[in-house]
């Protein structure tokens, strides 16, 4: 789908790879994960849109027919019973694109990883 032979460095550029209506799509799954995460900082990784917040957060990427979005594991397993209407894997869902888009629950996902992932960090901050 994508139309760039240079792989995206920013997100801006990834998302102006698709057309105006995946676009549009991908801009409000940004949109709600700083909503939900305001501190994360934006990266490319695994050559897709990626959110860092004391390490990977989620990630999301436009497919043919489905937007995948990769909150890790636990993300997936905490919201289980809502995924179960997607195809969904250890650490991944898919959500199709001929389908309206959960934006309220990505949001409840992030703010879910974000909570692990600063408690993880305060661990971390403990031990030393």
């Amino acid at each position: 789908m994508r139309t760039a032979r240079t792989a995206p460095t920013t997100i801006d550029e990834y998302i102006a790879g698709f057309p105006p209506d995946v676009q549009t799509i991908l801009n409000r799954i940004r949109a709600a994960i700083h909503q939900a995460a305001p501190q994360a900082e934006e990266a490319i990784s695994y050559q897709m849109p990626t959110f860092k917040l004391h390490g990977n957060l989620v990630h999301f990427g436009a497919f043919k027919s489905h937007i995948g979005f990769y909150p890790a594991p636990t993300g997936i397993e905490q919201f289980q019973k809502e995924l179960s209407v997607y195809q969904n894997a250890k650490g991944s869902v898919q959500f199709p694109l001929d389908r309206p888009m959960p934006y309220a629950l990505i949001k409840r996902i992030v703010k879910f990883r974000v909570k692990e992932n600063l408690a993880r960090a305060a661990a971390k901050a403990t031990k030393k």
